[in-house]
């Protein structure tokens, strides 16, 4: 393959830009906003099951508080009535008399009881309350945290995309200094040699795979006409010549 010695030039321009744009896209896929907004992410989603089921756990304790102050209702109002009945006077027999006080004793021990049983239930579901209060503290920090994080992942990526745009548009206007056939096979070698396809030569060593050429390669390059493409016989990118080649 030949081309013009300006044109194989323009190849390390070329070949220098799509460096930068590589470098652009790495940028982008490895911003550091993008770790902590997936870490965020995982966090929110733990606090969301975590406060679901502390929410599950305060509605049980609610209905569970109210089963049992009805049960406390239940006692005291029979409580009531075998007191009144104590009182009016109706129960004369001795025994009838006996069992009854016996049975207030018992609803009252049972009532005493069952209200323990309520504070204990409410202090349960106070702890449970404050649970999911702090919960959705964490959640609420947690997705102002994210918020802020988003805003500065975008502006990184505005400013990226910004550059990479000047850089892409001063790509194309190199690529038209290029021939066709000499471009087609840089795009090849760049998708082969991980984005490098030309390599400058310089002091006898290829800039691509930083290997030095021995006397033969050099001699048959010293050799080749200006015009004439050449390739590095160890990774096989093209070749640059320089003032600087050591030819």
């Amino acid at each position: 393959m030949k081309a013009a010695p300006q044109a194989q030039l323009r190849l390390l321009d070329l070949q220098e830009l799509d460096a930068s744009l590589d470098r652009l896209a790495h940028r982008r896929r490895t911003l550091p906003e993008l770790a902590e907004i997936e870490r965020l992410e995982g966090r929110l989603t733990e606090l969301r099951d975590a406060i679901v089921a502390a929410e599950t756990e305060t509605g049980d304790l609610q209905r569970e508080q109210k089963k049992a102050e009805q049960d406390v209702e239940q006692v005291r109002a029979r409580a009531d009535r075998d007191q009144k009945r104590l009182d009016s006077g109706q129960v004369s027999s001795a025994k009838d008399l006996s069992n009854l006080q016996a049975e207030i004793e018992s609803l009252q021990r049972r009532q005493s009881d069952l209200e323990e049983v309520v504070l204990e239930i409410m202090e349960r579901s106070e702890e449970a309350e404050g649970e999911v209060s702090a919960l959705r503290a964490d959640q609420a920090a947690a997705q102002d945290e994210l918020a802020a994080l988003v805003e500065r992942r975008d502006a990184a990526r505005r400013e990226i995309d910004d550059e990479a745009g000047t850089t892409s548009a001063a790509r194309t206007a190199v690529a038209k200094d290029i021939p066709e056939d000499l471009l087609a096979l840089y795009e090849k070698l760049r998708g082969q040699f991980g984005g490098v396809g030309a390599a400058k030569l310089f002091r006898g060593a290829c800039q691509g795979c930083h290997l030095a050429l021995n006397t033969v390669d050099l001699n048959n390059i010293r050799a080749a006409a200006e015009d004439e493409v050449v390739r590095c016989e160890e990774c096989r990118r093209i070749l640059i010549r320089t003032p600087e080649s050591g030819l």
